[in-house]
C-alpha cells in the first residue's frame, strides 16, 4: 500500500540550524532515500520551498480566491513530503520514524485512496457519511 509522509517543521526554526547540521540532514534524508529505493519502498520525495511562496487558492460558488500564503496558519509547516511502499501503517510509521526531519518537527503519514475510488468517496459524501 502507498503511503503519504508529509514532513512538518518550524521553518524558522530550520532557517536558524547550523549549515553544518543542515548539510548532515541533507546526507541522511539522501541514504535513507538510497535504502529505501533499494528495497523498493521509495516512491517519490520533494522538498517545498518556504511558505512565504505559498498561495492558497479556493473557489466557493463559482468564486475564485486565491490568497498569499499557506492555508492554516501553524506553527509547524509542510516542508516536504516523502511517498513510500508499505505493507501496513505499522511499516509506514517505521519508516517515518527514520526520517531526520522528525528530530525537528513531526511527520503526518496518510494511506494513499487508491484511484478509482472517487465515485464510491463521492457517494459516501452525499449521504453525509464522514465515517
Amino acid at each position: 500500500m502507498k503511503y503519504l509522509c508529509l514532513v512538518c517543521y518550524e521553518e524558522t526554526s530550520m532557517r536558524t540550524l547550523p549549515e553544518a547540521d543542515f548539510e548532515a540532514l541533507v546526507e541522511e534524508s539522501v541514504a535513507l532515500k538510497d535504502e529505501l529505493a533499494e528495497s523498493g519502498q521509495y516512491l517519490a520525495a520533494e522538498a517545498l520551498q518556504s511558505v512565504d511562496t505559498a498561495t492558497t487558492v479556493r473557489v466557493r460558488d463559482g468564486r475564485v480566491d486565491v490568497t498569499d500564503g499557506p492555508f492554516a496558519e501553524t506553527k509547524e509547516q509542510i516542508g516536504g513530503f516523502l511517498l513510500i511502499e508499505a505493507k501496513d501503517l505499522n511499516e509506514a510509521i517505521s519508516i517515518a520514524t527514520r526520517l531526520p526531519p522528525i528530530r525537528y518537527g513531526c511527520i503526518e503519514v496518510r494511506p494513499i485512496a487508491p484511484m478509482g475510488c472517487e465515485e464510491a468517496l463521492k457517494a459516501k459524501m452525499s449521504r453525509g457519511d464522514t465515517k
